[in-house]
């Protein structure tokens, strides 16, 4: 096939429906990062692909493609496996906090590239933002040194770590185009290429909190990312996991960290996180060779958190990046959280019957704990705590939560919110398996 000579018979083509060669899509990522590809051309290309879609070769080109447009990192002599997780997204998931350091305490090296939340969703880099000092934004020699000390670093994506994403990215957030599976694709796994892993395990959320609300949507970003991974070379998994319902005790920023604290320390640990961490952390052990099973891996995910190792692998990284040296021990000397206290009792007493949890995190982010453009500053120090679950009995003593708020009439507000957002009856429910599917090609691992 001819290459088209310019980026607008590129354009043409895809819009038409035509599949594109690597060269061309080459030449268009290129164009991105060197501003010869307009952001009207860039936004049309992103909108072709919309409707059209991309066939698991096109997407693989994308995807290699934007993973080379800047620094690809190395990982020379660590004397472990290169791992990494990603989650699409969804309301108190702060699984990364404590994935994180459980690898590294079991043998692996993790360096995460995560993102802040946008609408809805909190994201690890606002969370991690919440504690003194820490640096979210290291340059890549402090990066490495992180990961090289403590194990694991989770940091944000520099200006030089895939910057062909970066940039389409912010064109799609504004064009009605991040919904796209092949774009969706291509940008999750640019970043992980770039990173220089060696397997990836992928935290699919399905539910009313979750990009995908049907287990068909997610099962299909499942097969793409496996897919095109596969083609990358790059090993790995994908678990779709329940987002109907927050994800542990606590939602908002430095209240996430709290949680993720006691969780690595023993003091407290939410079923439900629990399972999903467990079981994405054994999937990565196993994909990195550091386990020969799900339950060997199980059982070293067990000895990172019963031992302590865990725990002092997230200090080290906090230390690392510039936080306090005693956050693990004294969380609560540095962890913001808003003044004013109020319990959201509900309106009838009962049982939890189901929840609206992207109403959940927008509560949060009308708070000041979330953004609905990316340049919106977020108040780490506000969110929900003792949030109450599927199947779990509420009342006067058993509130539905705690909100914590700058304000007497921001807690009523998100009170008033938090009641909408849940549903209570009289019969018991049974609660929502935390872990629904377990997505691997037929050749993995």
């Amino acid at each position: 096939m001819t290459a088209r000579a310019t980026t607008a018979e590129l354009i043409r083509a895809k819009r038409d429906g035509a599949a594109l060669s690597e060269e061309e899509i080459g030449r268009l990522v290129a164009g991105i990062v060197d501003g010869s590809v307009s952001q009207g051309q860039a936004a049309a290309f992103a909108m072709a692909v919309y409707f059209r879609g991309m066939s698991c070769a096109e997407c693989t080109w994308l995807t290699r493609a934007m993973a080379r447009s800047g620094t690809v990192l190395a990982w020379p002599d660590l004397g472990g496996p290169i791992l990494d997780k990603h989650s699409t997204g969804g309301v108190g998931d702060k699984v990364s906090l404590i994935l994180a350091p459980v690898v590294a305490a079991a043998g692996g090296f993790v360096p995460m590239i995560s993102g802040r939340g946008l609408g809805h969703t909190g994201g690890t880099l606002d969370k991690l933002g919440s504690i003194p000092g820490y640096d979210t934004t290291p340059d890549v020699r402090r990066l490495q040194s992180a990961v090289r000390d403590a194990g694991c670093a989770i940091v944000g994506q520099t200006a030089d770590l895939a910057p062909a994403d970066r940039r389409l990215y912010s064109i799609r957030d504004v064009t009605a185009t991040v919904e796209s599976i092949p774009l969706i694709t291509a940008s999750i796994l640019s970043k992980k290429l770039a990173a220089g892993l060696d397997a990836l395990v992928i935290d699919i959320k399905v539910g009313s909190g979750a990009f995908a609300s049907a287990l068909e949507t997610a099962g299909a970003l499942g097969e793409s990312l496996l897919a095109v991974a596969a083609d990358a070379g790059l090993r790995t998994t994908a678990l779709l996991t329940d987002m109907s319902q927050a994800l542990g005790h606590h939602v908002g920023n430095a209240l996430e960290v709290f949680e993720a604290i006691e969780f690595l320390t023993g003091t407290r640990r939410e079923a439900r996180l629990h399972a999903v961490t467990s079981a994405l952390a054994s999937d990565l052990l196993v994909l990195g060779g550091l386990a020969r099973g799900d339950g060997e891996g199980v059982a070293a995910v067990d000895k990172a958190l019963a031992s302590g190792a865990a725990a002092e692998r997230f200090a080290k990284m906090v230390k690392a990046l510039g936080g306090p040296a005693d956050l693990v021990e004294h969380p609560g000397h540095h962890l913001a959280r808003a003044p004013v206290e109020l319990a959201v009792a509900p309106k009838t007493s009962g049982v939890i019957t189901r929840i609206d949890a992207r109403a959940v995190g927008l509560v949060v982010a009308a708070l000041g704990g979330g953004r609905q453009a990316i340049e919106d500053l977020v108040d780490p120090a506000v969110g929900l705590t003792d949030v109450r679950g599927i199947g779990e009995r509420v009342g006067p003593d058993r509130p539905i939560a705690v909100v914590y708020a700058r304000s007497r009439g921001a807690a009523e507000a998100a009170a008033a919110a938090l009641r909408r957002a849940v549903s209570v009856g009289s019969e018991p429910v049974s609660p929502v398996t935390p872990v629904l599917q377990r997505m691997r090609l037929p050749s993995a691992t």
